[in-house]
């Protein structure tokens, strides 16, 4: 085993620049195309090793202060690490910390991206090996968004999420985010969907072709933006009007593009400079308190790029 036994990981937010939902499968999931990209807004997810794994505080604990996310396998967190000891048979107790900045049930993979966190931080100081392929694989099994947000960065995201393409980086991007304060269900949101007549599908292929140009960070992001569009709008703006409230008041505020990220409720918006977007934020902040600006985050340039 490694002899470290405490571990800290950056756990950053992703919005989707576009998401375009293909088809239904047999076993409930969806074939899903998607432009995704992470934020520096991150939660911290510390994960220590404790020698007493069959004493009474059982294999894995979650502490998460100011928050009221289950502490239980309902965690994704929580799963991750369960899923690493019951394929080792890792003899120690997983103690993990999560301190909490991205908001919850946002659509912005703040479950997936700790779950992600704890798949690496696990696979570090238990010196498993695993690659970052194998570690996507078990990614797969706890959620779609899990395996890219062990990549992070600008990416296509293709088949239930998990094959995943990686883009150009875009480096310097702010974009404004605002959260209402109600909840979707994702698997709501996909039932609904399918009963959707006139479906959404925007041109993922036509904004990926955008961000690959060679241009600078912010004039790609802007470009793409004519493109950048949610299948899932048309179903959630009827039933949580204030998603298209938010949408319609980030476009009259100036942004080049509204959107709302996964199966909602947050919405993004993409503004041409900087003196724009600090007066729509300071504007949206007024009417809706949780709005707050972002900054596009940059995928570790490690050995896992070349791996793929």
């Amino acid at each position: 085993m490694n002899a470290k036994k405490t571990v800290a990981i950056q756990s950053p937010a992703k919005i989707n620049l576009g998401l375009d939902i293909a088809e239904r499968l047999e076993d409930g999931y969806h074939i899903v195309r998607m432009v995704m990209q992470t934020l520096d807004l991150c939660d911290t997810v510390t994960v220590s090793l404790r020698e007493d794994a069959d004493g009474t505080k059982g294999p894995v604990t979650i502490v998460c202060p100011g928050s009221r996310l289950p502490v239980d396998a309902r965690n994704l967190a929580y799963r991750a690490a369960q899923l690493l000891i019951d394929d080792f048979d890792i003899g120690y107790g997983i103690d993990i910390v999560l301190r909490k900045r991205i908001p919850v049930a946002a659509g912005l993979a703040g479950g997936s991206g700790n779950a992600a966190a704890v798949l690496k931080a696990v696979n570090e100081l238990c010196a498993l090996g695993l690659s970052p392929q194998e570690l996507r694989a078990r990614g797969k099994k706890l959620g779609a968004d899990v395996p890219y947000c062990l990549m992070q960065g600008t990416a296509l995201a293709e088949g239930i999420g998990e094959q995943l393409t990686p883009l150009p980086d875009l480096t310097k991007g702010c974009v404004l985010l605002c959260k209402p304060m109600v909840r979707v269900s994702t698997r709501w949101a996909y039932e609904a969907w399918d009963e959707v007549k006139d479906q959404l599908h925007p041109d993922i292929d036509g904004l990926a072709a955008c961000l690959r140009e060679d241009a600078a960070p912010q004039e790609r992001l802007i470009k793409a933006a004519s493109y950048c569009a949610n299948s899932f709008e048309p179903v959630i703006f009827p039933r949580f009007p204030i998603v298209r409230q938010m949408k319609e008041t980030m476009l009259k505020l100036g942004a080049v593009a509204a959107v709302m990220s996964g199966s909602g409720p947050t919405v993004f918006g993409i503004f041409p400079d900087e003196e724009r977007m600090s007066d729509a934020a300071v504007r949206m902040h007024r009417v809706y308190p949780n709005a707050f600006v972002a900054e596009t985050h940059v995928r570790q340039k490690q050995k896992q790029d070349r791996d793929g």
